[in-house]
């Protein structure tokens, strides 16, 4: 492993004082020697230093990275321009977009209450399917009322990392939503649910657990739920598909189906559609043999 800090030199004195180390241009001090000559506690320790240093890395070259992104993009435009490929609306036609397209009366909640229970990444895994759920949103054309709760310290920090957040087609909120919504017209989606929901009402919010706990807290949004008194229900997954997988969906799955669900789509066709692959979806048999029931009767009909 490479060395981080630069090491003192040979003459710099041992006793009642302390050296500072300097790494990508940032001062450390690795911390003090009291009278007696013992080392006080440093303020970071070996876990804390390795997420410190990688802020560090990441702000050093995020406006190198942004740079070569933009020049990257440039370049797949122009050579989609040449092998004359439709890219779809560039980010200022989908900003004018947005203020044009009436949205529909269906609300979707991302509760963001779970930050104490997630370790950094699983912050960020949140955040990133944040991001997946707007840019869907924003590119339909019946996009849902988008809502965020209890946005807390930790997520406004995990969330700055991507630049003009706050102009972000969503609406955010400190508090949590039973303060901000009649509680009548909430209803949680969670997999542990005994409820199966086939049609998403108008002027109702559906609530989204913003956890990736990689099952640690299983049942927890279920179990928020019932405590709290407001309805829940589950996806019809069992009566449309089968799946080798268990299934719990990520955040942006679970917001597309219903983005899907509510444009008109059929169940089946968006369950294929958003399922990954690697979850092994296919069509339940019932729903395969009344297809193929339907297209052989079609084909034995005879013209009259």
């Amino acid at each position: 492993m490479e060395e981080l800090f630069e090491k003192p030199e040979n003459n710099a004195p041992e006793e009642n004082s302390y050296h500072h180390y300097t790494l990508f241009d940032v001062t450390v001090d690795p911390g003090l020697k009291d009278d007696e000559g013992n080392e006080l506690p440093r303020p970071f320790n070996k876990n804390q230093m390795r997420k410190w240093l990688k802020k560090v890395r990441w702000e050093k070259h995020k406006a190198e990275k942004r740079s070569k992104e933009k020049a990257r993009a440039k370049e797949r435009k122009r050579e989609a321009r040449a092998a004359n490929i439709d890219l779809g609306p560039n980010r200022k036609m989908l900003k004018k977009m947005k203020l044009e397209k009436v949205k529909k009366n269906i609300s979707i909640i991302i509760d963001l209450s779970f930050d104490h229970l997630m370790i950094e990444k699983d912050r960020y895994k949140v955040i990133k399917q944040l991001l997946r759920c707007y840019s869907i949103n924003r590119r339909s054309e019946a996009p849902l009322q988008f809502h965020v709760t209890s946005f807390g310290e930790k997520s406004k920090v995990d969330i700055s990392r991507h630049n003009g957040y706050e102009h972000w087609d969503m609406e955010y909120h400190e508090k949590s939503y039973l303060e901000l919504f009649p509680k009548e017209k909430l209803v949680y989606l969670s997999s542990e649910s005994e409820n199966i929901i086939e049609q998403f009402e108008e002027d109702t919010y559906y609530i989204i657990g913003g956890l990736v706990d990689h099952n640690k807290h299983k049942g927890l949004c279920h179990k928020l739920a019932v405590e709290q008194g407001i309805r829940h229900a589950q996806l019809p997954l069992d009566k449309y598909v089968n799946m080798k997988t268990r299934k719990v969906l990520t955040i942006d799955h679970v917001f597309e189906i219903v983005l899907r669900i509510s444009e008109g789509m059929q169940w089946q066709e968006a369950l294929l559609k958003v399922l990954p692959i690697r979850k092994g979806v296919h069509l339940c048999d019932s729903l395969n043999s009344s297809t193929i029931s339907i297209e052989t009767s079609k084909e034995n009909d005879v013209p009259t």
